[in-house]
C-alpha cells in the first residue's frame, strides 16, 4: 500500500518552475514558458520532453534547445539562438550551418552582408562566403553581396561598391588572382575600381571609373 501510495504521489508531481537559461537577445522567457504549458498537463514525470524540444526549435531564432527535469518539480531549458551571418534573398537570414530562417526583426541586420542564389544553394553559398572572408580578410576588404545565378555564375560586390565577377569554376585560382592583382596594382586605385572581370584563363579586365575606362591585365 505505502509503495503504490507513493507511485500515486510521484505521478501526481506538476511540474511548479520553469528555469530557462541561455544568453536571449530575441525570444523572450515569458514566450517559451507559455508555449509549452500544454506539453506539461501529464505532470513532472510525464512531460514530453521531446515536444517541447521541438516546439522551442520552431520558433524562429531558436536554433537549439535542450530540455531536461529538476527534481522535484522543475524543467530547465537551455537555448541557443540563431547566429544570423547574413541575409538570404529579400527577406531571409542564413546562419552559420548555411540554413535558412526567418524573422519578423529583419530591420536589425541590414548591415549583414546578402547572400543569394536558386533554390538549395545556402549552404554551399554560405561556405563560399566564408571562404571569401578569409581570402579578403588581409587585403581588409568585405563582402556586400555574393550571388550565384542560375548558370552557376558568381558575382562579388565589396562594401565600397568593387564588383567582382568570378565565373561558374575556378573559384579558388581566380580569387588568389585577384590578390596578386589588388595587392600590385589595384589597392592604391581602389576608389576608382568598378569591376574586375576574372573570367579569363590567364588574365582580367579591369574596368575603373569614368567614360570606357577598360584596362586588361
Amino acid at each position: 500500500v505505502a509503495a503504490l501510495q507513493a507511485y500515486v504521489t510521484l505521478q501526481s508531481i506538476p511540474v511548479e518552475h520553469i528555469i530557462v537559461t541561455g544568453e536571449l537577445e530575441h525570444t523572450q522567457t515569458g514566450l517559451i514558458q507559455d508555449m509549452i504549458q500544454p506539453a506539461l498537463v501529464g505532470g513532472f514525470l510525464h512531460a514530453d520532453l521531446q515536444r517541447i524540444r521541438a516546439q522551442l526549435e520552431e520558433l524562429p531564432w531558436i536554433y537549439r534547445a535542450t530540455v531536461q527535469r529538476r527534481w522535484p518539480n522543475a524543467l530547465e531549458i537551455h537555448v541557443v539562438e540563431q547566429l544570423p551571418i547574413a541575409r538570404w534573398g529579400d527577406s531571409g537570414f542564413l546562419n552559420h550551418e548555411g540554413e535558412v530562417f526567418q524573422s519578423e526583426s529583419s530591420r536589425d541586420w541590414q548591415a549583414l552582408p546578402r547572400l543569394q542564389g536558386p533554390e538549395g544553394s545556402a549552404e554551399t553559398l554560405v561556405a563560399g562566403y566564408q571562404r571569401l572572408v578569409e581570402i579578403l580578410a588581409p587585403l581588409h576588404l568585405s563582402v556586400a553581396q555574393l550571388t550565384v545565378d542560375e548558370r552557376g555564375q558568381v558575382q562579388v560586390v565589396l562594401a565600397g561598391g568593387m564588383q567582382l565577377l568570378l565565373g561558374s569554376g575556378d573559384f579558388l585560382e581566380r580569387m588568389h588572382r585577384f590578390v596578386r592583382l589588388y595587392r600590385t596594382e589595384l589597392a592604391a586605385r581602389a576608389g576608382e575600381v568598378e569591376t574586375v572581370d576574372l573570367r579569363y584563363e590567364t588574365g582580367v579586365a579591369v574596368a575603373f571609373a569614368g567614360p570606357s575606362h577598360v584596362a586588361g591585365i
